[in-house]
């Protein structure tokens, strides 16, 4: 990246953010701008703005912007106000999440048929993390039942993270079918990753936050130090984890959950602390959402067909909204509820990273292309779709569900991302 496009970049994070409110009133979301602005001023075949995707340091933005979410993410569950209403999104991710994996592979070996079975998988891991970026409008609504957008803001927050090792283990068993040097003992690698990822993460996590809640007790912290020794753990969690070989998006998630339940019970503010890791996470976020502009949505046209549309639209309706409607099975949630949950539930920034995860460790092979191709279209229909009705199918879903809003709710959590409406303080889970 020249320091040109970087300065373009910039400019457009700052006219977003100026500009956010009043482009999320006409239904226009950053991932939507970004993504078009990618595709317009950085495609290899003409845009003037030249960013080398396949540059070591563009590789290692979007990876660490994954890992600063999966941190702030799992360290906002506020695990206090979640037991007194686990059951649906426990629900959603220990059920329907697991169902979405299943299907969406199944669905995928049979519409590809000359995709490997770990691709398939590979493809319907990618695409089972949601975005509460693309339905923000939705989470922030008041109108609709707090436990509803609890729900859907908690599974956003926690399917990328759990889904990840699938990814990674799909990946490592693709490039051995492949024959790409580094992919031999697929299945052992992933395995010894992931392990070695929740021990850093763990001991990242407990010590950090520990060690900032002795601080501040003990007035040792400056006014702003907690945000940024908290941005340095989540980053730290990553980079320690890498530097071991291991998973940095586990200990990045791992990190944040112990993070957070250790800063919970020693009374520290996880809306102060989690503030900064979640403002830059944000920023990178649209960065990459313009990589995603200029690097995956051009595949999705070189490698489309109709098979690929199909397959597409399925991911986003019937592969989603089946396991959510089985997951909520014996919750006495209504029919409306229950469809207005499987709908919103997009594709984001974690399908993306996982898209150019691909590309970085199988290359650029026919199949390779075929398989991100699926994942980048899946994404940009979500961007469009999901950004497009949120505002309007929420309002709708409100009007027909007041009662259940003011049955004693109370004001409920906003999205968690800023850069997605007026500039605020971030999530409050």
């Amino acid at each position: 990246m020249t320091e040109s496009s970087f300065a373009v970049l910039m400019a457009m994070v700052f006219g977003w953010a100026v500009l956010s409110d009043r482009l999320a009133r006409w239904n226009i979301s950053g991932p939507l701008v970004f993504s078009v602005a990618g595709f317009v001023l950085a495609n290899q075949a003409w845009g003037p703005v030249p960013i080398d995707i396949e540059a070591p340091s563009i590789q290692l933005l979007t990876e660490i912007t994954l890992a600063l979410l999966l941190f702030s993410d799992a360290a906002r569950v506020n695990i206090a106000s979640l037991r007194r209403d686990i059951r649906i999104p426990a629900r959603l991710l220990g059920i329907g999440l697991p169902l979405t994996v299943i299907l969406g592979a199944l669905g995928a070996a049979l519409v590809f048929g000359d995709i490997s079975w770990a691709l398939a998988g590979f493809v319907g891991a990618a695409l089972a993390p949601t975005d509460a970026a693309l339905s923000a409008q939705v989470i922030d609504d008041k109108r609709i039942p707090m436990r509803v957008r609890r729900a859907l803001n908690v599974e956003s927050g926690l399917n990328d993270g759990i889904v990840t090792p699938i990814v990674i283990f799909t990946l490592a068993v693709a490039a051995e079918q492949l024959a790409i040097a580094g992919g031999e003992h697929a299945a052992l690698g992933p395995l010894l990753e992931l392990a070695v990822g929740i021990l850093v993460g763990l001991a990242v996590g407990l010590v950090s936050a520990k060690l900032i809640a002795i601080g501040s007790r003990r007035l040792w912290v400056v006014h702003g130090g907690r945000r940024l020794a908290t941005l340095a753990a989540a980053l730290a969690s990553y980079a320690l984890a890498v530097t071991f070989s291991a998973n940095g998006f586990i200990a990045a998630f791992v990190a944040g959950i112990a993070f957070g339940a250790v800063s919970s019970r020693n009374g520290v503010d996880l809306d102060e602390v989690a503030e900064l890791p979640e403002l830059l996470g944000e920023a990178l976020a649209l960065v990459v959402w313009f990589l995603f502009g200029a690097a995956l949505v051009p595949v999705a046209f070189d490698y489309f067909s109709v098979w690929t549309l199909v397959f597409a639209v399925l991911s986003l309706t019937l592969i989603r909204i089946v396991p959510v409607a089985l997951a909520l099975l014996g919750t006495r949630l209504d029919t409306g509820t229950v469809l207005f949950m499987g709908w919103f539930g997009p594709r984001g920034l974690a399908s993306v990273v996982f898209a150019l995860l691909a590309i970085e460790q199988l290359g650029e092979l026919e199949v390779v292309g075929q398989a991100v191709s699926v994942v980048a279209l899946t994404v940009l229909l979500s961007v469009v779709l999901h950004g497009v009705s949120a505002g309007p199918l929420g309002r709708v879903y409100a009007r027909g569900h007041r009662d259940s809003a003011a049955e004693g709710l109370g004001a409920g959590p906003r999205s968690r991302r800023p850069f997605h409406g007026p500039l605020r303080p971030p999530t409050v889970r």
